[in-house]
C-alpha cells in the first residue's frame, strides 16, 4: 500500500470532494471542506482512515498535502468571492519549514485571497513540537488566512493553546452533536460551554455530522454559528459543488 502511495499522484489517483458547510440560520452555504479521495489501481477506493496515517508514518503527507492545497484553492476559484475553502492540514505539514511558502504559492498561483483560505487542525499537533506549530499558524494567520480547530474536545483539550492562536472556528466534534441528540445531558452540557467559550473568544463555532432536521435545529437552538453534515450535503466531486451554485441562483431568480 506504501508503494502503490509513493505513486499516487504521478499515476492521477487523487482527487478532492467538497462537503458544504452552511450558516446555522440563513442556511446559505459559507465554505466547503476539501476532503482527499484516492482511487488506487491496484487497491480500488482506499478508505482515508487507512491511508492518511500511512501518509503521514511515511511523511508522504508532505508532497500530497501540497497537492490538496493547491488543487483546493484552484477549485474555490470557481465559487462565489464570499464562500472559503477549508483544508486539513497535519501535524507533520506544520512542522514543515516551507510549510508556510507552500501556502504562500498556492494563493498567488491560483489568485485565491487569502481571507478564502481555512486551514484545519486538530489539538494533536501540539503534542509533538508546539513552538514550532504555533509560529507556522501564526504565519499563516498574518498572510490572513484563517485557521480552524478540527474535533475539538476529543483528543487532547488543553485549552491554554487557545490563548496562543488566533483560532477563527472551532469545529464541535459530531460524537457530542449525536449524543446532544440522543438527549445526552454531558454532550448537551460540553456543546453549550464551548459555544459560551467560542462566543468570548470571538470565534465561530461549527457542528459537524448533523444528519436530519431535528438535529440541525437543536444545534440551531444551542448557539452554534455553522453546520456540516449530510442533511446539508454530503462530500461532492467539483463539478457538483459549482453547480450547486448554479441551482441556488437560478432558484433565487425564480423566487
Amino acid at each position: 500500500l506504501e508503494i502503490a502511495l509513493r505513486h499516487s499522484l504521478e499515476r492521477g489517483e487523487m482527487s478532492l470532494a467538497f462537503q458544504p458547510v452552511v450558516d446555522a440560520r440563513a442556511e446559505g452555504i459559507v465554505s466547503f471542506e476539501a476532503l482527499l479521495r484516492w482511487n488506487s489501481a491496484e487497491h480500488g477506493f482506499v478508505s482515508p482512515a487507512k491511508f492518511i496515517p500511512l501518509a503521514e508514518d511515511t511523511r508522504l503527507i508532505v508532497p500530497i498535502g501540497e497537492w490538496v492545497l493547491r488543487q483546493a484553492c484552484a477549485e474555490a476559484m470557481n465559487w462565489p468571492d464570499h464562500t472559503r475553502v477549508a483544508v486539513n492540514v497535519s501535524g507533520e505539514q506544520l512542522l514543515d519549514p516551507n510549510f508556510a511558502s507552500v501556502v504562500v504559492s498556492a494563493l498567488s498561483s491560483t489568485g485565491l485571497p487569502a481571507r478564502r483560505l481555512e486551514i484545519e487542525v486538530t489539538e494533536s499537533i501540539f503534542l509533538r513540537d508546539d513552538t514550532a506549530s504555533t509560529a507556522t499558524l501564526e504565519r499563516i494567520i498574518d498572510l490572513g488566512c484563517s485557521v480552524a480547530l478540527d474535533d475539538f474536545g476529543t483528543g487532547y483539550s488543553s485549552l491554554g493553546y487557545l490563548r496562543r492562536v488566533q483560532f477563527s472556528t472551532i469545529k464541535v466534534d459530531r460524537s457530542f452533536v449525536q449524543g446532544a441528540c440522543a438527549g445526552n445531558r454531558e454532550s448537551l452540557a460540553i456543546i453549550r460551554a464551548v459555544v459560551a467559550m467560542a462566543q468570548s473568544l470571538e470565534m465561530s463555532t461549527t457542528a459537524e455530522g448533523v444528519e436530519t432536521a431535528e438535529e440541525a435545529a437543536l444545534i440551531r437552538d444551542l448557539g452554534c454559528t455553522k453546520i456540516q453534515g449530510y442533511y446539508f450535503g454530503r462530500p461532492m466531486p467539483a463539478n457538483e459543488a459549482v453547480a450547486l451554485f448554479r441551482r441556488n441562483r437560478a432558484a433565487g431568480a425564480a423566487a
